[in-house]
């Protein structure tokens, strides 16, 4: 199939996906990752070049945005519960997953590191798009949920560093481009877009891809990944975006209608049913592994700080993709895993953002009419 004929179908994959979102209530982000799955494996599609690039940048994107969306001085405030949820989010999975591949499943201990690694993620992208789609972003709930999944794929990018990735040298103009760009960017918008904003052409949204698309670069050379300097610089860009609400929603749509829809896709590409046929046993333990300890860990935290949705927010920190794919890949082109513990471990991540999501937005999504202030003191909650 040529690259236009796919693209072709894609988009119409994408307009279908959206218009089942609607008529179902559920996040699109849900139906074209189920999308890809069924359309890669029914048309035996190959992931093209392409749609890794523009569904990689996507990531990137939904991984800014999410920062711009964190409201710091509450996050400040609250720092506890975003840490415990967000380590214990990370850890009680990475442990179990590690044991499970390694004594059950007589995984090397390398390959039990990247499981563990790969199914011990919350999906920022999806958080973020479930959040943004329902209006819960702009609600404490919302925020905090935010919060604690930046502090679990913080851990995971850690653990991937420090137990494989050498960084090259790189790493110093990498990390000093992050730094300048976390500082300067923010003051720079202060004075481009006043200037050049408001404009058909989108000067400052060039602006902010500009400097991911550099981020990107830097940190491939250096052998890490931009994602955590991406979040940090929409953290650094929340207080502007506070009072520039017109340019995020230009930013929003941008994604939301282009970029988004394609690294959904390519997740739910990248996942072989057939090798899932034939492991179907190891499929459900590592699903069980993966989910297990994140509900039982996160949930007694969950009713402490975000009563009454602590369902909501166990759920959705049970979901993973974007660094959970990472891992996966780097373990594979890595010759750490095979084909088959890869196409096992994306088609984990991949559940694990569809399922729990859709357990959430259909039973325990949080009504914006019932929301209240989450900051005074709450009673035992009530069985969700």
């Amino acid at each position: 199939m040529s690259d236009l004929a796919l693209a072709t179908v894609l988009a119409g994959t994408i307009l279908l996906a959206s218009t089942i979102s609607v008529e179902l209530g559920l996040s699109v982000a849900l139906i074209e990752l189920l999308a890809g799955v069924i359309v890669g494996n029914a048309a035996h599609l190959v992931v093209p070049s392409w749609l890794t690039f523009i569904g990689s940048f996507a990531g990137i994107v939904l991984t800014f945005q999410a920062g711009a969306e964190v409201d710091v001085p509450q996050l400040v405030r609250e720092w506890k519960a975003s840490v415990s949820i967000g380590l214990v989010s990370f850890f009680a999975p990475f442990a179990v997953v590690a044991l499970v591949t390694y004594y059950a499943l007589d995984w090397s201990r390398r390959q039990a590191e990247i499981g563990g690694l790969a199914l011990s993620t919350t999906s920022l992208a999806v958080v973020y798009a479930v959040l943004v789609e329902t209006g819960l972003n702009k609600e404490l709930v919302g925020k905090r949920l935010m919060s604690a999944t930046f502090v679990t794929d913080i851990a995971t990018v850690t653990g991937l560093t420090v137990l494989f990735l050498k960084p090259t040298v790189w790493i110093v103009p990498f990390a000093l481009v992050s730094i300048g760009l976390i500082f300067g960017l923010p003051y720079t918008a202060r004075h481009f877009f006043p200037r050049y904003g408001n404009r058909v052409i989108e000067p400052e949204i060039k602006l902010v891809f500009a400097c991911l698309f550099l981020l990107m670069w830097l940190g491939l050379r250096a052998n890490s990944q931009a994602a955590l300097p991406a979040f940090v610089l929409g953290l650094a860009m929340s207080q502007f975006f506070a009072s520039h609400r017109l340019e995020q929603d230009r930013l929003r749509v941008v994604s939301f209608a282009f970029l988004t829809p394609f690294f959904f896709l390519k997740g739910g590409l990248n996942v072989s049913t057939s090798a899932l046929w034939a492991n179907l046993g190891i499929l459900a333990l590592l699903v069980a592994a993966k989910m297990g300890p994140k509900l039982l860990g996160v949930y007694p935290l969950a009713r402490r700080f975000t009563a009454p949705h602590a369902t909501f927010t166990t759920l959705l920190m049970s979901t993973g993709l974007t660094f959970g794919t990472i891992t996966s890949l780097y373990g594979l082109s890595a010759g750490i895993i095979d084909r088959t513990q890869f196409s096992l471990l994306i088609a984990v991540v991949v559940l694990s953002a569809i399922v729990p999501t859709a357990i959430a937005q259909r039973f325990y999504e949080p009504r914006l009419a019932t929301h209240r202030d989450l900051t005074a003191p709450v009673a035992p909650a009530p069985s969700d």
